[in-house]
């Protein structure tokens, strides 16, 4: 296997602008007194892209890690011509992730998620972290981490609702090192954060971090980096769902790199994000140009989780707000917040397969609706360079003619759980 040296960066506060060095785990700058991310300042100022088979560590210039994994795949871009033409569009590039070995796209979770455990987890040093890492997921998030620690045999318990269980599928059964707990049913990607929570209150595990890290947000820039370096500049507009916009918000901050870089182009892509009705909590609050989430019942929130087809678009409590969050990545690029129906994003899929051949999940397939309606309403020009972020899809072939293997939970617990016993029995899983 091919190897890399470690990154060299630094890390910014987005509300102060303070810089210092990564202590090696650093979610946010302990120094700042207000919400905020903070994001990787790169050694490397034109990126190198490295050969396809450095896999998703083509792009390991503007990834914030330690080494490689086994296993990782790259997202793939490509112009479309059949989808482009039933919308009458003349410059419609796809960033596909997910399994499509035809297109050179083998992520056998199906998900871009894995772009975010493949570069999270190598930036984890293998000689210091004797702690289990911690993974709240509606789903797909799961799937992958969990894949990819156990193919690199790092500990890991994962919090899943239970209603989501279906998506922790998996080719083979994994390795031990991997566990997981769930919320009951009727639980939330929300209630799955706060199970994790209080087992976070042990010193035997530690946080992912979710949007505050910095190698999940620029693993999931790798799409941006796939599409601009494939095109040879930067898109006019980029197209993607979001349960909590932390995608949206890497797509963001990989443009101004790329800006930065010289070589494709000074303008902002404009972010057109989008929500699955009735779960659209950050819609709402765009809609009233409120920088602050507006008030969202637990009950009303779970009721409309429920719902929608995409529930890895269910997010209550998202990286809006926070400085360098969502609301910010939309405003600086002049974006918008749309929203799709269940019927709207099934017609979208149902496109997709016709016009580009593979299968695509609910999530990718808002962006899709989202884009349909804006090309329907005459919001884009035909001639605008767009990128469409397809973050997962495939998985008819990848579950063609096998049998899957599916992740059972080591415990489950009441969605207002007593924390010692939460606490005890996670400890006891990596005994």
């Amino acid at each position: 296997m091919k190897s890399i040296k470690p990154t060299q960066y630094t890390l910014k506060c987005v509300a102060t602008g303070r810089e210092f060095a990564d202590e090696g785990w650093t979610l946010d700058d302990p120094r700042c007194d207000v919400p905020s991310l903070v994001r990787t300042s790169y050694a490397v100022k034109q990126i190198d892209v490295r050969p396809d088979d450095y896999g998703f560590y083509k792009f390991c210039d503007w990834l914030p890690i330690n080494r490689m994994l086994e296993g990782s795949s790259a997202p793939v871009t490509y112009k479309s011509e059949k989808l482009a033409a039933r919308l009458g569009l003349n410059n419609l590039y796809i960033t596909f992730n997910g399994y499509w070995p035809s297109k050179g796209v083998a992520m056998s979770t199906c998900s871009f998620k894995e772009t975010e455990a493949y570069s999270v987890c190598a930036r984890i040093d293998p000689n210091k972290s004797d702690k289990v890492l911690v993974v709240a997921s509606a789903g797909n998030t799961a799937r992958a981490f969990a894949k990819v620690c156990s193919d690199n045999n790092i500990p890991l318990l994962l919090s899943v609702p239970s209603d989501n269980l279906s998506a922790l599928w998996f080719e083979k059964p994994l390795n031990k090192c991997v566990k997981l707990i769930a919320c009951e049913k009727g639980g939330d990607y929300f209630d799955a954060i706060n199970l994790s929570n209080i087992a976070l209150k042990s010193p035997r595990f530690y946080a992912e971090g979710g949007a505050k890290n910095v190698a999940r947000r620029d693993g999931m820039a790798t799409t941006v980096l796939s599409a601009v370096t494939t095109i040879g500049r930067i898109p006019d507009y980029y197209f993607q769902a979001v349960g909590s916009g932390t995608g949206a918000i890497a797509a963001w901050e990989a443009n101004m790199r790329l800006i930065e870089d010289g070589r494709f182009g000074s303008n902002l892509m404009k972010l057109i994000v989008s929500q699955n009705a009735p779960f659209v909590p950050m819609y709402d609050a765009w809609r009233v140009d409120s920088r602050e989430m507006l008030p969202y019942a637990a009950t009303k929130a779970r009721r409309d989780a429920e719902l929608i087809d995409a529930k890895v678009l269910s997010n209550r409590k998202p990286p809006y707000s926070l400085a360098g969050g969502l609301y910010d990545a939309l405003k600086a690029t002049g974006g918008d917040v749309m929203v799709a129906t269940n019927a709207q994003l099934r017609r979208a899929a149902r496109l997709f397969f016709e016009t580009e051949g593979v299968d695509i999940y609910s999530a990718p397939a808002v962006a899709l609706a989202s884009l349909i309606k804006m090309v329907d309403e005459g919001r884009i020009d035909r001639d605008a360079c767009i990128m469409l972020n397809i973050t997962g899809g495939g998985e008819r072939a990848m579950m063609a003619d096998k049998e899957v293997w599916y992740l059972k939970p080591d415990h489950v617990f009441p969605l207002t759980p007593d924390a010692d016993d939460v606490i005890a029995k996670a400890e006891a899983l990596f005994e």
